[in-house]
């Protein structure tokens, strides 16, 4: 009876996930269906819905019920520079490389697969203007930032943080990145046009090409591992030779090493080997069967006393065999990470030691698949108030066939060692800044008494100087006078001019303000110099919003590429142009139709009044 309300329940969940996919184009097929069905079950009880096909029905007949969920599932959660230690490799190891490798003349193309709100983009921005020079970034570097969450999406392009948000940055970068907009904080606007925000799904859109570097972190956990595979096979696609991929802490690039080299493990790092490379190898799994009972008694002995001898190493250790059972814990491996011979026989995944300190299953399955030493230095394991460091050691060992049998995994307390090393840093930068202070102070003092020397001659000098300039401010004082009464009378003039000039721009603020359509006035460079309240009630764009801004570039609910003609016209020949007919949105979003006209103007140097209404419909006769 249980297998059967089972089997309802994920035939439900995949027919509504087929409905979200032909009803709003969202393809969540390749998620893993327990962190998935987690997810719309958290909203289904939100809004008390008990079955798949009840809340089918709820999203057929509410629209908004859309947003709700898609922001339940697609959970947005990022910062600048997010895992410090990470941004840090790639900023001092890997990205000299990359620059080292594209030609001087060279674009270099980037994309955050999985924005979010876009900290992640402007963070390589950021990186970049850091590293080739504000001028450079700008002229060469290109980023793509791309995201299936749409809110995420209007969010990022506008480019503003609250301080909150902006903590984790140094000062120096909030300085020269950030401009505060009110309570918030905007993004520099010159390097925000290098970023391109846009729609992308990583599981169904083609991938964008000749990237030199790939960032997409903790996006691919979702997803499952067929899912997982084909993201891969499309990353590798859009990398050129030599092109980086930087992964989240929570993934892993595992059985890809022929098309990707590893540059740090620990960061998820990687590079992509030059040649189109296959399908990573994988090795058929040899399982180590224990032998019959026929042992000799010499065997059975030299056994145990191997067994003593393990047991009695210095350092804990245990074994995992190919199947993922672990084998073998030796007595310090039981006592230093609170396992028992009881847990010899048990999957490695159930084990607390499989993912803390550091996820050992992935390593594992790389030195295994590679069939080499892998080595993770200063592990950190917190007991309680206590933190611990280890060095893992993973060695793979080989059947008498040469096929992977175990992975041996050794663990060395370094605790001792590390504390000190970070003792003796701090006490070391701790003396070179005090001696920085000192000569600094040094330095500062001697400069100081040359000054105050410097000063005293001059004083002297100045003295007599002021003597000389009071004799001067007397006859100047006469002269001033003089001036401002001829000063008082040019003010009487210009006050009355202020009033005239007032009044006019009065009775022409008032004039636009009245039209009921929008009335926009563009210089010669199709720059916005008016934009009249009839406009910004019928798009939505207040006046400073677009001052001074292209009118081509503007976003809003009229196709303005379909003006360009008319506009072009009118600025050549100097004739009024129009009317022209065209669909268009408004500010609430609904779709009206919108008549253009475009008459030449006088002022800003030839350029254009644009009257747009919008058509009612009128009613038959």
């Amino acid at each position: 009876m249980a297998d059967t309300r089972q089997g309802e329940t994920d035939e439900g969940l995949e027919s509504l996930l087929g409905f979200l996919r032909d009803a709003r184009g969202f393809d969540f097929t390749g998620y893993k269906r327990s962190s998935l069905g987690r997810r719309i079950r958290k909203r289904m009880a939100d809004v008390s819905v008990d079955s798949y096909a009840d809340y089918r029905d709820l999203l057929e007949t509410s629209s908004d019920e859309f947003g709700a969920l898609f922001n339940t599932i697609l959970i947005n959660v990022t910062s600048f520079f997010r895992d410090p230690d990470s941004w840090t490799f790639l900023q001092h190891e890997v990205l000299p490389e990359l620059l080292a490798h594209v030609a001087p003349d060279h674009e270099i193309r980037v994309w955050s697969a999985g924005c979010s709100s876009g900290e992640e983009a402007y963070s390589l921005a950021m990186m970049f203007a850091e590293a080739l020079g504000l001028e450079e970034t700008l002229n060469r570097v290109k980023i793509y930032a791309t995201d299936v969450d749409e809110e995420a999406l209007r969010d990022s392009r506008t480019g503003l943080y609250s301080a909150k948000s902006l903590e984790s940055l140094p000062p120096e970068l909030r300085e020269r990145y950030f401009e505060q907009n009110g309570a918030q904080y905007s993004f520099r606007p010159d390097l925000r046009r290098r970023v391109i925000f846009g729609r992308h799904d990583i599981t169904r859109d083609a991938p964008i090409s000749r990237l030199d570097l790939l960032v997409c972190r903790n996006t691919l956990m979702y997803f499952n591992v067929e899912a997982q595979t084909q993201i891969i096979d499309r990353f590798h696609f859009a990398l050129r030779e030599s092109g980086y991929l930087f992964l989240g802490k929570a993934e892993m690039l595992l059985n890809d090493a022929d098309r990707f080299e590893v540059m740090s493990m620990r960061q998820r790092v990687f590079r992509r080997r030059p040649g189109d490379s296959g399908p990573p190898y994988s090795p058929a799994p040899v399982k180590v069967r224990p032998s019959g009972g026929n042992e000799t008694h010499s065997i059975a002995r030299n056994r145990q006393l191997r067994d003593l001898i393990l047991d009695a190493a210095p350092a804990p250790s245990l074994a995992v065999d190919i199947d993922g059972t672990v084998v073998m814990i030796n007595n310090h491996a039981r006592t230093q990470f609170a396992l028992t011979s009881n847990d010899i026989g048990r999957p490695f995944q159930d084990l607390e030691i499989s993912y803390r300190p550091v996820e050992l299953r992935s390593l594992i399955e790389q030195a295994t698949h590679e069939r080499r030493t892998l080595r993770v230095n200063g592990a950190e394991r917190r007991v309680g108030e206590e933190v611990q460091y280890f060095d893992i050691l993973l060695q793979p060992l080989l059947a008498s066939n040469g096929m992977p049998a175990a992975t041996h995994i050794t663990f060395t307390d370094v605790t001792v060692a590390t504390q000190l090393k970070s003792e003796v840093k701090r006490v070391r930068e701790d003396l070179e800044t005090a001696y920085e202070e000192l000569q600094s102070t040094n330095e500062e003092l001697e400069t100081t008494n040359e000054e105050l020397q410097s000063s005293i001659e001059e004083l002297e000098t100045t003295n007599e100087e002021l003597q000389s300039t009071n004799e001067e401010l007397e006859t100047t004082n006469e002269e001033l006078q003089a001036g401002n009464e001829e000063l008082e009378t040019m003010n009487e003039e210009m006050r009355v001019r202020t009033e005239e000039l007032d009044q006019t721009r009065a009775f022409l603020e008032g004039v636009l303000t009245s039209i009921a359509a929008g009335v926009v006035v563009l210089d010669s460079d199709t720059r916005v110099k008016s934009w009249n309240r009839g406009a910004a009630e019928l798009w939505g764009l207040r006046p400073d919003e677009v001052a001074d801004e292209l009118f081509f570039s503007l976003d809003f609910g009229l196709p303005a590429e379909k003006v360009r003609t008319l506009v072009q016209e009118c600025l050549s020949d100097g004739r009024r142009t129009g009317p022209l007919a065209l669909p268009a949105v408004n500010r609430i979003g609904r779709s009206i139709h919108c008549t253009v006209s475009c008459s030449p103007f006088d002022g800003y140097n030839g350029g254009v009044v644009l009257l747009m209404e919008e058509v009612r419909n009128a009613s038959p006769s």
